[in-house]
């Protein structure tokens, strides 16, 4: 610890004197009408190879202000704007604050389009919709992925889930070159795409295929990434490849080539490991290895993965995974650009839970205690692709196509028992089970655009599909004991065969019509056609001709739902330089038809629908730094047929299920308002945003309990409930010469009213999620990095008709990053943390430390790199959860990686444009 504090101490001093700065300024007007112009982007860089040295931002009045250490060299005063003559002034030196006065730019009068000298290229320029930055104007080492480039850029945070966010505006899309790479959410280009390949960043609002095709601005509060490549290196091969051995059988391997020639790209991916990686990671520090500085990112459930690709079960066990992908992306025709990928994925996890659930009711609570091994295997091929056709200059077709093929391997080998608050016992339950399913899902999505004889005029036609097929097969063999009353037991050995089935098909139709420059009036319809169809079939074991031959009429059923929604609808858009207003409305007529067949007995339930169908949005910018956006919708949610059709569903001997005939749609009001502010001037920025659900009516779930505790569970509606999120963000950035610092607090927040029913009492639960954090990086030229942050996670429920009045928890969460990269070739980093989980159960460890250490040499002009890494060095890593919920309060321990040495060895090959690339050595911007 001394070695961190000293650290610390270091950080200190070296932010003391870096606030050792001078002040410059000035005004920036049109040369010709003398307005002010805003957001003209100001720099200084050096005569001698045209670094970077500062930059800055102009506001609304034209002014500009850089605080920066005295320059001793000579350097250049650039001014750029778009349409404007780049302005430059050279100096020999400055040492003091200095006043520029007005800076007039002359309009370029012969500008097409936008020309820039690769030498002359702003920092950053803020354009009509698109906020973009020079890759080379900020300060990287040579080894760095596009992820590390995107930490340094202002305004940009990437949490430890892999979550983005620009402005505070979360980016859903990341593409290269426009074209997704691998796949849309662009998570292998980041963390496997060398940094020093990139031009430029641009960083613009996510807008749909018809939003692109047509003009209009954009529907999404997201905002989507685009990297374009170097000319330079838009030519040639470049790859890396690493393969590491280590203590435990531990290993890793990881390959990535890429050949790329203008428009012609191709990138292969290949790993396999058994270190809970996702495989295409690049790090500098630690490869693939996870628990420190390598993002992960995580589904729902605790698996992780790429592109909708899952790995395993994340910090749930171990897995061993295997991957090979390909990506490609050409224009094969002219006017017709087209691009796609293939994956094929296998994983095996294994993992070891032990589960403490308290179990809340209205009487009494009782606890239900657990364990479990389980072991699954994982395949998958993955398809996607995307053509474009202009058709001519007035029409676009976009065909993309998706395909998923999986298949699945489980097995469960587990116990648990059931005790009330007295400690009497309630039941025993003991179960063996081996599943294997196979899963195919087509889907498609058609978009045409057809520009008519007027600006702004548009007929746009989408279609989409998704078809989906599920095989599952299962052998129970269970033996569950009741003690408190007479119910016999429950002994089983049976095999189950499950057919699942889901098409989907939806097509649109929509006339625009403008009227005037900004008022643009559409009407239309959709159509959706939805049909899921669930066939159920159980055998039990037959003793005399030792086959699973015997019918169970009780667990074997069959239902399927048909909902048909006809749409008529009509709108208009409102496109101002300041504003943007967007509503649609009209009715949303549905036909719902459910039945099903069980017990020999014949089931149908038909209904239909006219209910109402609207949602708005309003998108203000009040300056260049400062925007409001918001937006209201109504919703309506159909049952799913298990919900709805009264067949009961008696596959788990402890909770059984039926569905409710007379349930209605969940009905509800959903909002969302933010208000973002960012300077680029001073490099800093903060966000605000709430929104939520108010229901008119939500379907619930009701559990009556017998004397042993078995549930048997229907469902209900209620209303009044609500769920709402709000939180705030604020970041800033601050570069002095060598010194680079980057800060960044923020809170995230959900506040909710939950109803339910439980013995048939009606509960209530209000549930309240605090996650404040806090983080901090410091970057001492290319010599040494520093990175602390601290996360807290608070979640407390209130509730009412309970014996048990609230419940409540707190996990602390501190890390500390370092990295230095003295002497030459050589880096040495270290990862550690810190977690402490307040309430968790007796028996459970409440707290851990996890330390990885890594040091790499690089040699052979730095293509070669040897590396010695050690996973959890004090060996105390750990998977404990306390997950609160308005029914249940779980705690839960999985059993993780533990501490291993990993030796590895990296080759990186670079050719562009017919010649091996030489290595760029230390040298980086400033």
């Amino acid at each position: 610890m001394q070695k961190y504090f000293l650290q610390i101490l270091l950080f200190i001093c070296c932010a003391s004197f870096a606030q050792n700065s001078i002040k410059l300024s000035g005004k920036i007007i049109d040369g010709d009408t003398q307005i002010p112009l805003e957001s003209v982007t100001v720099y200084l860089s050096s005569v001698k190879d045209s670094t970077v040295i500062d930059y800055t931002i102009s506001d609304k009045n034209g002014l500009f202000i850089i605080s920066t250490k005295p320059i001793t060299k000579p350097f250049f005063l650039k001014v750029s704007y778009i349409g404007y003559k780049v302005y430059k002034q050279e100096f020999k030196e400055i040492l003091k604050e200095k006043d520029f006065g007005t800076l007039h730019l002359i309009e370029n009068a012969y500008t097409l389009g936008e020309v820039v000298i690769k030498s002359e290229a702003p920092p950053i320029r803020i354009k009509k919709d698109t906020l973009e930055f020079n890759a080379s104007s900020f300060k990287v080492r040579p080894d760095s992925n596009v992820e590390t480039l995107l930490k340094q850029l202002p305004g940009v945070v990437i949490d430890t889930d892999g979550k983005i966010t620009v402005n505070g505006k979360e980016v859903n899309q990341i593409l290269v070159n426009g074209k997704p790479f691998f796949d849309k959410d662009g998570k292998i280009a980041l963390q496997s795409l060398p940094s020093d390949i990139i031009n430029k960043v641009q960083i613009s609002d996510t807008k749909t295929k018809k939003e692109e095709l047509t003009g209009q601005a954009s529907s999404s509060n997201n905002a989507s990434i685009n990297l374009t490549i170097d000319e330079d290196k838009n030519k040639g091969f470049f790859g890396k490849f690493m393969g590491g051995f280590g203590s435990d059988d531990r290993y890793e391997s990881s390959a990535l080539m890429n050949y790329f020639n203008n428009k012609r790209k191709i990138s292969v991916l290949a790993s396999s490991n058994n270190i809970n990686s996702t495989g295409f990671s690049m790090d500098e520090v630690f490869d693939n290895m996870g628990g420190g500085r390598s993002t992960r990112y995580f589904y729902s459930d605790g698996s992780y993965g790429i592109g909708g690709l899952r790995f395993g079960g994340g910090s749930n066990g171990i897995t061993q995974s295997d991957m090979v992908g390909i990506n490609y992306a050409d224009q094969w025709v002219k006017d017709l650009e087209s691009s796609g990928s293939y994956f094929f994925t296998k994983a095996n996890a294994n993992n070891v839970n032990r589960t403490k659930q308290v179990n809340f009711l209205p009487s009494g609570n009782f606890t239900t205690e657990s364990n479990a091994k389980t072991s699954e295997d994982r395949m998958g091929h993955n398809f996607n692709a995307s053509f474009e056709y202009k058709i001519d200059s007035t029409a676009t077709l976009i065909v993309s196509p998706k395909f998923n093929s999986s298949t699945k391997k489980n097995s469960n080998d587990s116990f648990e028992s059931s005790r009330d608050e007295s400690n009497q016992l309630l039941n025993e339950s003991s179960s063996k089970t081996f599943d294997d399913s196979d899963k195919t899902t087509f889907s498609n999505s058609i978009n045409f655009s057809k520009k008519l004889n007027k600006k702004g005029r548009f007929l746009n036609l989408v279609f989409d599909n998704e078809n989906s097929k599920e095989l599952l097969n299962a052998l129970n063999q269970s033996k569950t004991i009741f003690y408190q009353s007479e119910d016999p037991d429950d002994i089983r050995d049976q095999i189950k065969k499950n057919k699942n089935l889901k098409d989907s098909y939806t097509a649109e139709i929509e006339y625009t019509e403008p009227i005037g420059d900004s008022l643009k009036v559409r009407i239309g319809f959709d159509y959706k056609w939805v049909k899921t169809s669930e066939d159920r079939k159980a055998f039990d074991f037959n003793e005399t001709s030792q086959t699973y031959s015997e019918e169970n009429e009780l667990l074997t059923n069959f239902s399927s739902s048909i909902i048909k929604t006809i749409r008529p609808k009509a709108g208009f858009s409102i496109e101002k330089k300041k504003y943007s207003f967007n509503v649609n409305a009209g009715p949303s007529i549905s036909v719902f038809q459910n039945n099903s067949f069980y017990l020999d007995a014949k089931t149908n339930l038909d209904r239909n629908y006219v209910l109402p169908f609207l949602n708005a949005r309003l998108s203000y910018k009040i300056n260049k730094s400062k925007s409001i956006w918001t937006s209201y919708s109504y919703n309506v949610d159909f049952p799913t047929a298990s919900q709805i059709l009264p067949i009961e569903n008696l596959a788990d001997p402890l909770n059984s299920i039926i569905g409710n005939p007379n349930l209605n749609p969940n009905k509800y009001h959903m909002g969302y308002f933010s208000f973002r502010n960012y300077d680029f001037a001073t490099r800093s920025g903060y966000n605000l945003y709430v929104g939520g659900n108010v229901y008119d009516s939500q379907i619930v779930s009701s559990t009556n309990y017998d004397s042993n505790r078995k549930r048997r569970l229907t469902y209900e509606n209620v209303s009044g409930t609500y769920s709402s999120f709000f939180g705030a963000n604020w970041n800033k950035s601050i570069k002095n010469e060598k010194h680079n610092f980057k800060y960044s607090v923020g809170l995230n927040a959900n506040y909710s009213l939950i109803k339910g029913f439980a013995n048939n009492e009606l509960f209530e639960a209000k549930s309240l999620q605090l996650k404040p954090r806090v983080s901090f990086s410091y970057d001492y030229g290319e010599l040494w990095s520093i990175n602390p942050s601290y996360n807290l996670s608070y979640n407390e429920n209130q509730y009412s008709n309970y014996i048990v009045q609230s419940a409540s928890n707190v996990v602390h969460q501190f890390n500390i990053q370092t990295t230095n990269y003295w002497p030459k070739n050589w880096v040495f980093g270290n990862d550690f943390g810190y977690t402490y989980n307040s309430n968790i159960a007796d028996g459970f460890k409440k707290d851990f430390y996890l330390w990885n250490t890594s040091l790499a040499y690089s040699f052979f002009e730095k293509k070669m790199t040897a590396k010695v890494k050690v996973y959890d060095l004090l060996n105390q890593n750990q998977s404990t959860s306390r997950t609160i919920t308005p029914t249940t309060l779980v705690d839960e321990e999985n059993i993780v990686l533990k501490r291993y040495v990993m030796f590895s060895l990296t080759y990186k090959l670079e050719k562009f444009a017919g010649k091996e690339k030489p290595s760029r050595g230390g040298m980086m911007f400033h």
